[in-house]
């Protein structure tokens, strides 16, 4: 059993300060009670009131573990939180008490016997009812707020959160091992982030890491560089992730002497299996299973096939024209931001990374020596109750040349009109089937796919399973990322421009197709682009990538 957190601090005991009082609290949300809480507990008295919760007090909580306490002397609010058996954190905040604005009004009601009064107030947009009695000549309450109106039995929130008290109990005398924490007190702010963070698992990937085009880029023990730098591994271990649990990769990027607008991905690489994008980093792209379509080209690595998996892309993002580096360049009312901040939900991956060793890379794309500087976190948000639900994620293909400056082909198999094909097989049902779709257009001159929308058709098993025109028309929106974004004489800059599914200095957020329920067996899907036609020496390329998702049949 865990020791509750109060045991950890140096302790200052008070003597018996009359009566004192145990209140439970239960919550309820839109008029139903809340299932399996763990309730509100008050213990009270005119000297020390603790907020602390059932749990926490019978010591059968996970941690971390946060408790309040009143020190009804000095009118301070302390915050407690314990992080692990030895590691506690606590702030003192001594004119909290005094800066809560109540209105008192008239209205009254009765709550366990006892002949309640009203007060409200307004914090954040919320509408805050407290109902509270001074029948017990006792001050308490299940928040910091309203703790000296008198004892608190009722918090209301907006008409559809509330706090009740459902029992009162007199105590023959206040429990010994309540006591007022002493020291290693924190300003609020750290207190706060301190607590915050321990509540998910945060896994750092990258930190501040070059990504440029050079010759003297070299691996080293934590961090592999190929194809001259552009690309960056860091082999990790993921924990076992409850399936339900939302997972969120975080990535910062500032330009580090490159200019220009490039294309991004964060992906990772089973570490255990033999046949992986890995061989072709490694051993050269050639060494990757090819994909052909009958247009005269040969594509490397793009494809699931027999043993072979393509990347699994958890991000595509765009770096703009420039940030931080170019900031010098002055625009009148353009205040310019030092870093791109890219944060995406990536949940569905759960079957992919579960409990697996990694390799997570990062790819830009650029033939600068400067580069960029990237940094990425993943963090892991556990949830209480587990999804009943089997899930399944099976990569399809990335057309992303993540390998472009070693000799990687571009995507331009929709110059053909069977574009992408892939044939994979199923070993059991798969219901309510989804593809996980991110979709870039590239070619950058006036004619080039990126500046010209193109529909995008979806083929499973020959039969049109979706098509939609992938447009992004809101890159106007992120200028304060481009300092460098030439301005043009029509009064618009390159960064202003709408563009095949993607902006400079944004993430491309993944569409789901539905699919519907899958059969065991062998399966077909092909995605139809009409690209472009070559003009003088551009010409256009799609990146794709495709996650087939799912539940598994019982």
């Amino acid at each position: 059993m865990k020791k509750l957190l109060f045991c950890f601090f140096i302790l200052i005991f008070f003597p018996s300060s009359g009566q004192s009082y145990k209140i439970t609290y239960e919550k309820w949300s839109n008029g139903s009670k809340i299932e399996n809480q763990d309730p509100i507990l008050v213990f009270t008295n005119s000297s020390l009131t603790l907020v602390t919760s059932v749990g926490i007090f019978s010591g059968k909580n996970d941690f971390p573990l946060e408790q309040t306490y009143i020190d009804r002397g000095k009118q301070s609010i302390i915050q407690s939180a314990q992080f692990n058996q030895n590691k506690f954190i606590a702030t003192k905040d001594s004119l909290a008490l005094g800066k809560q604005t109540l209105e008192l009004l008239n209205e009254t009601k009765t709550i366990l016997g006892y002949k309640c009064q009203k007060a409200k107030t307004i914090i954040n947009s919320n509408t805050i009812e407290l109902w509270y009695t001074k029948d017990l000549n006792i001050q308490g309450a299940p928040t910091v707020l309203g703790q000296n109106l008198g004892l608190v039995l009722e918090m209301n929130r907006n008409d559809n959160f509330v706090i009740t008290a459902t029992k009162i109990e007199k105590l023959k005398k206040f429990p010994s091992g309540i006591t007022l924490p002493k020291a290693n007190f924190s300003d609020g702010l750290t207190y706060r982030d301190l607590l915050w963070k321990s509540r998910f698992i945060t896994l750092s990937v990258f930190e501040n890491e070059t990504i440029n085009f050079s010759d003297q880029s070299k691996s080293n023990d934590s961090i592999l560089r190929f194809a001259n730098g552009t690309v960056i591994l860091r082999k990790m271990k993921f924990p076992t992730i409850k399936n339900g649990s939302p997972i969120f990769v975080e990535l910062k990027t500032n330009s580090t002497g490159d200019a220009y607008d490039r294309t991004g991905s964060l992906f990772v690489i089973p570490a255990n299996a033999e046949n992986t994008f890995f061989n072709g980093l490694k051993n050269g792209i050639n060494t990757l299973p090819i994909y052909q379509n009958g247009n005269g080209k040969t594509y490397q690595g793009v494809v699931l096939k027999d043993d072979y998996q393509p990347l699994t892309e958890l991000m595509r993002f765009f770096t703009p024209f420039g940030i931080k580096q170019y900031n010098h360049i002055s625009l009148k009312d353009k205040t310019w931001y030092n870093e791109v901040p890219y944060r995406q939900d990536i949940s569905e991956l759960q079957p992919v990374l579960s409990g697996q060793e990694m390799w997570v890379g990062a790819f830009i794309g650029n033939y600068d020596q400067g580069g960029h500087s990237v940094s990425a976190e993943i963090t892991i948000h556990p949830q209480e109750n587990e999804s009943k639900k089997k899930t399944f994620a099976l990569p399809l293909f990335n057309t992303t040349n993540v390998m472009e400056m070693g000799r990687q082909e571009y995507a331009t198999m929709f110059s053909n009109e069977k574009g992408l094909e892939v044939t994979f097989t199923l070993d059991k049902t798969i219901k309510n089937a989804q593809l996980r779709y991110i979709t870039t257009g590239h070619g950058g001159w006036e004619n080039g796919d990126e500046f010209v929308p193109k529909k995008n058709s979806i083929y499973l098993n020959e039969q049109l399973a979706f098509s939609f025109i992938p447009w992004r028309q809101d890159c106007g929106s992120y200028r304060l990322f481009n300092p460098a974004s030439g301005n043009f004489d029509n009064g618009l800059s390159s960064s202003d421009y709408s563009r095949s599914n993607w902006c400079p200095g944004t993430v491309t957020n993944p569409m789901l197709i539905d699919l519907g329920d899958l059969s065991a067996g062998k399966h077909t899907l092909r995605v139809q682009i009409p690209q472009g036609l070559p003009e003088g020496g551009s010409f256009s390329a799609w990146n794709v990538s495709g996650i087939l998702l799912g539940e598994l049949e019982e």
